[in-house]
């Protein structure tokens, strides 16, 4: 399998945390494990981190803090060079930016509303339609 550059929205890794038997999780996993590669700007992790901490989520704190530190260690941290307005909600651009820097092959976002099917090279999916195009056998 060729190397995947994959860059994560963060209802994905929401989702990953508080489902452990769905597809987001699957991905997560895919995305942390070699030969893909997941990246991540600052921002992206600051509102991993803001988002995951939500009360109203009910994870607790060092189950988020456990998922936070396991990717800090596995992505690669990218700092785009330019700003974008192109999603339908402007908080979602921190991930096209991160995608446009580092070149990433798949976007995988539960919103798929808010982005555009493809920027530049990136094609934006959610996990279904990812692991479908790229581990068939891990979708029930």
């Amino acid at each position: 399998m060729l190397p995947l550059k994959l860059v994560l929205d963060t209802n994905v890794v929401v989702s990953a945390v508080l489902s452990p038997d769905g597809l987001e999780r699957v991905a997560l996993v895919f995305a942390l494990t070699a030969p893909a590669s997941l990246w991540v700007s600052p921002e992206i992790i600051e509102e991993y981190a803001r988002v995951l901490g939500r009360p109203r989520l009910k994870i607790a704190p060092p189950r988020a803090t456990e998922i936070l530190e396991l990717i800090k260690s596995r992505a690669q941290v990218t700092r785009p060079s330019q700003r974008l307005a192109v999603t339908l909600d402007p908080d979602d651009n921190i991930f096209l930016e991160c995608a446009d820097e580092c070149l990433a092959d798949y976007l995988v976002t539960g919103n798929l509303r808010h982005f555009p099917r493809f920027w530049k090279s990136t094609a934006v999916v959610n996990a279904r339609e990812f692991l479908t195009l790229i581990a068939p056998h891990l979708t029930p």
